[in-house]
């Protein structure tokens, strides 16, 4: 991404988050600030890296119909609804994996945080019962949801939301970017695609405009010591997926493309490619020998949304 104005950085969901806004004033810093707002909010409710936290309330209370806030129901029932998408490649019901294998430190205390749940091995999406009419969640068996790979979208798009009267901005949650409107120069905004396997080179280019961008890498965050494999899981399998290096895709909203990026990556190239044409977003799936795999309409010289 570049031509950004200068941006306020904040440590958040155990990222950097950047946020600018094109021709900067009072204004705009106050939106900025509710825009941050958003992120701690949406972190205090739906991470599992606390103990305080809606969600790891929520997991204590098995077998009960809990009313929860609107926050958390929305970032489960759209989990459950990429879950039932992707043929159970995207789960959010891993978090138990996640804890074992190693994946159970907060990010900004380095305490290790467990659910103390006793899951089985089998458990899926299809444990999860949300009833739109009650704002309720149903956990059927013990289990521990992780949210890691919507929340941080759900974020960006409350945070876009703020930042849209001043149509020129720019929001960057650890990689997982929303450009609205256009750069200094009146233009696209330009965002490079990391060679996931040479740290500084770019294997691809976008130019975007009220969209988002996300990548989900096998680099981004290796598991500790000891346990093989990266921070994305196949749910089905229990281990991570060897055949991708990274997935990206460019999607009206973050929450959708940092989820179906996820899912991509999980179900390999050919069928990742498959679901992302099948709903509607483009896409770039690159394997660990640097094979591309794309959505017809990634050639676009610009990917703009005018909605």
């Amino acid at each position: 991404m570049n031509g950004a104005s200068p941006a306020r950085t904040e440590l958040a969901m155990g990222t950097l988050v950047s946020i600018g806004v094109i021709c900067s004033s009072p204004e705009a810093e106050a939106a900025i600030e509710r825009a941050f707002e958003w992120f701690r909010e949406i972190e205090n409710r739906c991470t599992r890296f606390r103990e305080s936290s809606e969600l790891m309330q929520l997991t204590a209370r098995c077998g009960e119909a809990v009313p929860v806030s609107a926050i958390l129901f929305e970032a489960v029932r759209f989990a459950l609804q990429v879950a039932e998408e992707s043929g159970g490649a995207f789960d959010p019901t891993v978090g138990h994996r996640m804890e074992a294998r190693g994946f159970d430190r907060e990010h900004r205390t380095g305490e290790t945080i467990r659910s103390g749940v006793e899951a089985a091995g089998d458990v899926s999406y299809r444990d999860v019962e949300v009833d739109p009419e009650r704002g309720t969640i149903t956990l059927r068996r013990p289990l521990t949801l992780d949210l890691g790979a919507v929340a941080k979208g759900l974020a960006v798009d409350a945070a876009a939301r703020e930042l849209a009267p001043f149509r020129d901005f720019a929001i960057d949650a650890g990689g997982d970017l929303y450009l609205g409107g256009f750069n200094a120069r009146g233009e696209p905004w330009s965002v490079g695609i990391r060679n996931p396997r040479l740290e500084n080179e770019l294997i691809h280019s976008l130019r975007v405009s009220n969209q988002a961008v996300c990548t989900s890498g096998d680099y981004e965050r290796r598991t500790p010591a000891g346990v093989d494999g990266h921070h994305i899981l196949d749910p089905r399998t229990g281990m991570s997926p060897p055949a991708v290096a990274s997935a990206t895709v460019v999607a009206p909203g973050a929450m959708l493309a940092d989820a179906l990026a996820t899912a991509a990556f999980v179900l390999g190239p050919e069928a990742g490619i498959e679901l992302l044409e099948r709903m509607g977003v483009e896409g770039l799936i690159v394997t660990g020998e640097l094979k591309r795999f794309e959505t017809r309409g990634l050639g676009s010289v610009e990917h703009i949304n005018v909605a």
